[in-house]
């Protein structure tokens, strides 16, 4: 019976800019139940949760079709504001607290108690006063239904991260007119003693009817908190399941699932399969959001090595504290080499190359031509493209006929569509942005190639341009490439290895042909647990 149910969404379809991210979902919560909601990066969680809460991104964007049920009638969620008032609250990732201001103030923000003072009486309820002390006594609650025993008056700012994830849920159950919560990856950020006092507190929420869609990563806390499970993949509901009747694997194979096409190439048997040409020891970078915690890793010569893990564990961090963005420590070695780390020039020296995840704000001069963003790093650091002013050697000067010729042969090579080399980078599509990354970084002759998340934010045509060209740099200029991605299909796709990384470090390594299941226990850390569940 539909009455059971406080939140339905029926047939949820959206699109950004022609691609379809979500595909006539269906999801339906019940009043005071934990209904978990899991799925791989890009699976589409998050633009499901914007639906819900009534995001402007959703809204500036084309809007979404099918129907929101809550509380048995169909609604039209515009804005937060009509999420709220409906009685939908959200706890981001991402903190949305006011610093400087304190924990209550923080709770009862939108929501002060005021009381009358001598001028309110004659000037009328404008001029009222904040009722601290009743404030105060809200907040305190709020926080012990969640385990917290702190001072509800310290100031947001200087407190652990954990503290202010618990400061987001107090203030979310502070509304009284709260029927369900959207808790986004509400423990990432919490120790695991922390995790168990949030999963507790749960509990006790959803125990007084308050309904809790919970999105983890974390296959483990979803079989001990929830009631049921909603499994998300490529932008569909792939599964519904009561959490009684669920294991570790069968998530995880359900999560990672798909028709794998090793459309470009097989694993191969090489001469050079066994040569090292990097080792990695104890590597720590700290990466914002992507730190890195201690990794070993050996590449071998000549192989398309993957780095794939879930958002937040460290593999973005791996190549960005090699190549010298990011403070690191620990060893590696370029065959006998030790390489200097924290020294970006000397990585590109020792023939390094890196194209970033970050294209238009790290990668590219938006505001160049594509032949100058083509050899810029080369002038810098090897004085290539360069000839001598009047013959002496010390006045050098662009060598412009060098210059084009280059350029001109890599938009040959890599079918970089565009009006010229020297058009602006800005106008280029993604998918040919992100060759003219890759043009560069060929450009400095690497022997190994480090590649990050090489197809996020371009169309599907596009991406598998890039990785067939990948591959074509790795078979026919045999460059070692490392490449980092969240898609793990692409990962499947045309890596001859992959290694998965949680929490900062090394889980395992695995073959691309291997089960569905081995590879979501080992992005979510439970690869060891497979054998008893």
């Amino acid at each position: 019976m539909d009455e059971q149910y406080i939140l339905q969404l029926k047939n949820i379809s959206k699109e950004y800019f022609g691609n379809k991210v979500l595909k006539e979902v269906n999801l339906n919560v019940k009043a005071g139940e934990i209904h978990a909601l899991v799925g791989e990066n890009g699976a589409g969680k998050s633009t499901l949760m914007n639906i819900i809460f009534g995001m402007p991104v959703i809204h500036s964007t084309g809007g979404y079709t099918g129907e929101i049920i809550f509380d048995g009638k169909t609604v039209d969620i515009k804005s937060p504001k009509d999420a709220l008032d409906l009685g939908i609250g959200m706890v981001h990732q991402e903190f949305m607290l006011l610093p400087g201001f304190t924990i209550t103030e923080n709770i009862k923000l939108n929501r002060e108690i005021t009381k009358h003072n001598p001028v309110s009486r004659i000037l009328g309820d404008i001029m009222k006063s904040l009722d601290i002390k009743a404030m105060r006594k809200d907040a305190k609650e709020d926080l012990q239904k969640l385990g917290m025993d702190i001072d509800e008056w310290l100031p947001i700012q200087g407190l652990p991260v954990g503290y202010m994830q618990f400061v987001e849920i107090a203030r979310e159950i502070d509304k009284k007119n709260i029927r369900l919560l959207v808790f986004d990856e509400p423990t990432a950020v919490l120790t695991e003693s922390e995790a168990e006092k949030l999963l507790e507190a749960m509990k006790k929420i959803s125990s007084q009817g308050i309904a809790i869609l919970f999105i983890t990563h974390r296959l483990d806390e979803v079989l001990s908190v929830s009631d049921s499970i909603t499994i998300m993949r490529d932008g569909e509901q792939v599964s519904h399941m009561n959490t009684k009747d669920a294991t570790l694997a069968k998530i995880a194979e359900l999560m990672v699932g798909r028709k794998i096409e090793r459309v470009v190439h097989e694993i191969r048997e090489s001469k050079n399969n066994n040569e090292i040409i990097m080792t990695i020891k104890n590597l720590k970078v700290n990466m914002p959001g992507e730190e890195v915690k201690g990794l070993d890793l050996e590449v071998k010569k000549g192989e398309i090595l993957g780095i794939g893990g879930l958002a937040g564990q460290g593999k973005i961090g791996i190549a960005n504290g090699i190549m010298g963005l990011y403070k690191s420590s620990g060893e590696v070695y370029l065959g006998n080499t030790k390489l200097e780390l924290n020294n970006t020039r000397k990585a590109i020296e020792n023939k390094l190359a890196f194209v970033s995840e970050d294209r238009r704000g790290v990668g590219l001069l938006l505001d160049t031509s594509i032949e100058m963003n083509i050899v810029i790093t080369s002038m810098q650091v090897q004085n290539r493209f360069l000839k001598s002013l009047f013959g002496i050697k010390l006045f050098n000067i662009k060598d412009d006929k060098a210059i084009r010729s280059w350029a001109l042969k890599m938009i040959k090579d890599l079918d970089i569509r565009c009006t010229g080399p020297t058009q602006l980078t800005r106008r280029l599509s993604g998918g040919n942005q992100q060759k003219v990354c890759i043009a560069r970084a060929l450009t400095l002759e690497p022997e190994i190639l480090f590649v990050s998340e090489p197809t996020r934010g371009i169309d599907i045509g596009a991406k598998k341009l890039v990785l067939d060209l990948l591959v074509k740099l790795n078979r026919e200029l045999g460059v070692t490439i490392v490449m980092t991605s969240s898609e793990l299909g692409e990962l499947r796709s045309i890596c001859d290895r992959i290694a998965i990384i949680y929490d900062g470090k090394l889980e395992g390594i695995l073959n691309p042909t291997d089960s569905d299941a081995d590879f979501g226990l080992m992005m979510a850390g439970k690869y060891g647990a497979k054998e008893v569940v």
